[in-house]
């Protein structure tokens, strides 16, 4: 990691409810299983003193899915934070949730604010889980939020400080499982000059030596960035 200019990964988790399908099991317990496995490759890349991950939770498109399964991954969302606050006590990560909390129900939008506040002084790994997030919808809440003299000024910069994103650096590499190629509505001012990854495995059987793979195929990767 230190010999590659690799500091942000950003990672779409497709395939919980195919990988469930295939062994006939609930789809919650894809789901269940999908959260284990995030929380391994948190651990991975702290080891491997990775700066910033991304991950794609719950999308705005998500609400489209049966009540049953919305319900299942809220429940499951909210014991993962409450593990993910307290596993995080001796990893100094910072964690930060990116997209619109406000269709949240008020219990959840009280964890994400407390674990917010309580890794905000943190100087490892910075977590960004994406949780009612769609680019899209991120992009239009930008240019919202400008002021009209915001507007007479504005440029790149000033626009990407406006993202749920900022202050992180844009992803250098992103990954997606499950086979699927496609952005899906994920980070798509953030991806300009992203390299990108794609996998068949399901993102429940994703592990630490996929993610090697990842990396090793970005460190054979010339990044022009539009130059020669």
């Amino acid at each position: 990691m230190e010999n590659i200019n690799l500091k942000h990964i950003a990672i779409i988790m497709d395939g919980n409810r195919r990988w469930a399908k295939k062994r006939n099991l609930p789809i919650a317990v894809g789901h269940r299983t999908g959260a284990d496995t995030l929380q391994k490759i948190i651990e991975y890349c702290i080891d491997i003193k990775l700066k910033y991950l991304t991950v794609y939770a719950f999308s705005t498109e998500n609400w489209k899915r049966s009540p049953e399964e919305v319900n299942d991954l809220m429940n499951l969302l909210r014991e993962y934070l409450v593990k993910l606050e307290k596993d995080n006590k001796d990893r100094n990560a910072k964690i930060r949730i990116i997209g619109d909390i406000n269709r949240l129900d008020e219990d959840l939008q009280e964890k994400i604010i407390r674990i917010q506040e309580r890794t905000s002084q943190n100087t490892g790994l910075v977590i960004n889980v994406a949780l009612n997030y769609g680019s899209r919808d991120e992009i239009i809440h930008a240019i919202k939020s400008l002021s009209k003299d915001e507007l007479e000024s504005l440029d790149m910069e000033k626009f990407s400080e406006k993202l749920y994103t900022y202050p992180c650096p844009d992803p250098d590499l992103i990954i997606r499982t499950a086979g699927e190629q496609r952005l899906s509505n994920f980070l798509l001012w953030q991806a300009a000059y992203s390299e990108f990854w794609y996998t068949d495995v399901l993102w429940p059987d994703f592990s630490e030596k996929e993610l090697d793979k990842a990396i090793e195929a970005y460190s054979k990767r010339n990044r022009k960035f539009g130059g020669k």
